[in-house]
């Protein structure tokens, strides 16, 4: 098929510049960032981001026009026996919403990232790794832009790599720095790893489809989902919970979730882009997606539902007893991650999309600002300000913050938003899009209700606790004593998010319902929007009292210094423990999977490799020489001792010939 024969509107053309972009901005870098210098590198990347987000944003025009679905084919890709696929950009409204997203925020956390980058790399002694940040960085926008532009699941599947290994380089950027000096390595390993196990999953998913359906694109896929749902539905189960696999590796869920809390090894802006719009995302965009299978496939369905729920609840209890502000924020979004994915469970996937936008503006809001926080206790460092025991103390630990809002004052306003947006008070946008989940689930199943409103409840308390301990009470050491506010460049994209924090919930406001409208042209609505007073109101109170708790514990008698104990840790003590330890996770997997795993290769290693294999081989070797070593004595140059073997040689055969 022709690409005019397609394209009625010439702006559609532009979509293969979504991914070219960013591509370029990589490719400019890369040749001429040597002379561009700091503001040059990340003018030019921040320009190919921006610029993808221009081309999502005409392209969302042009569909506005008609709403009709588009695809522009770039070429013939793969032509096997009876698969042929196109590299080809499927232009539709799901697809344009993510494009949006991916674009719009990534674009400020690449602005942001120019002033946070100038101080980090000094601060980590290695200026010259600035333009490899940047480099990088883009390449994770152009994957992400692969990914959620995919007109089959092989394309989506490069995407969907292409971010596993993008999170990979970030994730380890400072891949010598952490524990032991392997610690953001091991990270970064840990993270590539656990999402190989999801990728695994997805991998026999698309296998079983292509087995199954004779093809891998998405609408020829979705249009033979109900005959193959009549005669074979157990292979459809099969399917969509492979494919489940695959999304609790990329969108951190029970029990793959593990990767994502360590991925705060990576520096703060690259934890704003895996959280908040790019990596994490992946998930529920793909169930979002291929929401035709989960839709005939209700068992599966209910699977979803419970993980999501599950990650939800688990996830924040963690959070509620952790210290690192950017760990508080990890395990926040797999809970609200959790939300999404239990949304799609319950057949509520306008409410898992409008979740996912107005998540992506406030995380990457509290990223940046716990960024913004982390830049001013090292200011504070610089004053020479050492602990007892001779090391700095840790600018990410809460407990060496405290009154941070007078030192402050732009990062404190705007991660107070985020943090009520997150935690779902009215009228800001995390109320409205949490709202239409719980009220998903109020309506399909009362005791994923019951676990997502606990969620809630426990979101609201450890935010709380998370901005009482930060930026209230008195500076509990020198670093926060001496902490200033951050640059424009920093602070500047900080108020853009905070904006789109406050004012998000328009986007599918009661009553106008914008979102669902739009995306009514992609996906099938199970369960239009409402807004139910009661739902509403009991989740807004149920915020309200979790930040009242953590005003009681935290607000009324702040931490007097940073070795005070926590106020929890009295109320809950052994249980605490646990909590902050989390829950021990990484510990049971470590005995059940990866110990066993290594004796296993500690096994075949030694007796079996050194000593069988490595032993034949060296033994063979050791004979062959030995035997030269031999035969090496008869060849001394000496005519006498040739002459000797000559006679020996004839007597021999002389007494043979007698004898025989």
């Amino acid at each position: 098929m022709m690409l005019s024969e397609i394209i009625t509107d010439p702006t559609f053309r532009l979509v293969p510049w979504v991914v070219f972009l960013p591509l370029v901005g990589i490719l400019l870098n890369w040749l001429l960032g040597k002379y561009l210098g700091e503001k040059g590198i990340g003018a030019v990347a921040s320009l190919a981001a921006g610029g993808s987000f221009v081309v999502s944003a005409l392209l969302m025009l042009a569909l506005g026009r008609d709403h009709e679905a588009v695809v522009v084919p770039l070429f013939n890709w793969i032509s096997v026996g009876s698969l042929n696929l196109d590299w080809a950009f499927r232009v539709d409204t799901l697809s344009v919403t993510m494009m949006l997203v991916v674009s719009g925020v990534g674009t400020l956390i690449h602005i942001y990232s120019i002033g946070y980058m100038h101080e980090d790399v000094r601060h980590q002694g290695d200026p010259k790794r600035f333009r490899r940040f940047f480099i990088f960085l883009n390449l994770f926008i152009a994957a992400m832009m692969i990914l959620v532009s995919a007109d089959n699941f092989l394309m989506l599947f490069v995407g969907w790599e292409g971010v596993g290994l993008c999170s990979y380089l970030l994730i380890g950027f400072w891949f010598e720095k952490g524990e032991g000096g392997l610690g953001n390595a091991r990270a970064a390993k840990k993270a590539f790893t656990v999402n190989r196990v999801g990728d695994f999953g997805l991998l026999i998913a698309i296998f079983l489809i292509f087995w199954q359906f004779g093809t891998l694109n998405f609408i020829e896929v979705f249009e033979q989902v109900p005959a193959m749902a009549a005669a074979q539905p157990g292979v459809l189960l099969a399917i969509t919970l492979f494919m489940l696999l695959g999304v609790a590796g990329k969108s951190a869920q029970i029990p793959l979730y593990i990767w994502l809390p360590d991925a705060m090894a990576g520096p703060t802006p690259v934890s704003a882009l895996i959280h908040a719009a790019t990596m994490v995302t992946a998930g529920v965009y793909l169930m979002t997606r291929s929401q035709a299978l989960y839709a005939a496939a209700p068992a599966a369905q209910s699977v979803v539902a419970w993980v999501g729920a599950l990650t939800a609840i688990f996830a924040a209890l963690i959070a509620v007893a952790q210290f690192d502000i950017k760990k508080v924020l990890a395990y926040s979004t797999i809970s609200q991650l959790g939300f999404m994915v239990a949304a799609v469970g319950l057949g509520a996937e306008v409410a898992a999309m409008f979740h996912l936008v107005t998540h992506a503006f406030f995380k990457a809001l509290l990223f940046l600002s716990a960024g913004s926080v982390i830049l001013g206790m090292e200011h504070g460092l610089e004053n020479g300000h050492k602990s007892k025991n001779g090391h700095h103390e840790d600018p990410q630990d809460m407990r060496n913050m405290g009154a941070l809002r007078k030192k402050m004052p732009v990062t404190f306003v705007v991660y107070l938003i985020g943090a009520l947006a997150l935690a779902g008070i009215a009228p800001l946008a995390g109320f409205f899009s949490k709202d239409e989940i719980l009220v998903a689930a109020s309506q399909n199943n009362l005791p994923i209700f019951i676990i997502l409103l606990s969620a809630a409840f426990l979101t609201a308390f450890y935010m709380g606790r998370q901005v009482l301990m930060v930026f209230f009470g008195e500076a509990r050491t020198d670093a926060a004593k001496h902490a200033k506010e951050s640059s424009l460049l920093v602070t500047i994209p900080l108020m853009i998010l905070a904006a789109l924090a406050a004012l998000g919930g328009g986007l599918n406001f009661p009553g106008l319902h914008t979102l669902e409208h739009w995306l009514e042209h992609t996906l099938e609505i199970q369960h239009p929007a409402e807004f139910l007073p009661l739902v509403a109101g009991g989740s807004l109170l149920v915020a309200l009292v979790g930040i009242a708790i953590a005003y009681v514990l935290y607000g009324r008698t702040p931490l007097a210094n940073a070795k005070t104990a926590d106020p929890l840790s009295k109320t809950l003590g052994s249980l605490f423990r646990i909590m902050n330890q989390k829950f021990r996770v990484d510990e049971f997997y470590n005995w059940l999977i990866i110990a066993p795993y290594t004796r296993l290769a500690d096994f075949f290693a030694n007796p079996v490799d050194q000593g069988v294999i490595d032993g034949s081989i060296n033994g063979m070797a050791s004979l062959v020489n030995n035997g030269a070593t031999w035969l090496r004595r008869l060849q001394n140059g000496f005519t006498r001792s040739y002459a000797l073997v000559i006679v020996a040689g004839v007597v021999l055969i002389l007494a043979y010939l007698l004898i025989n």
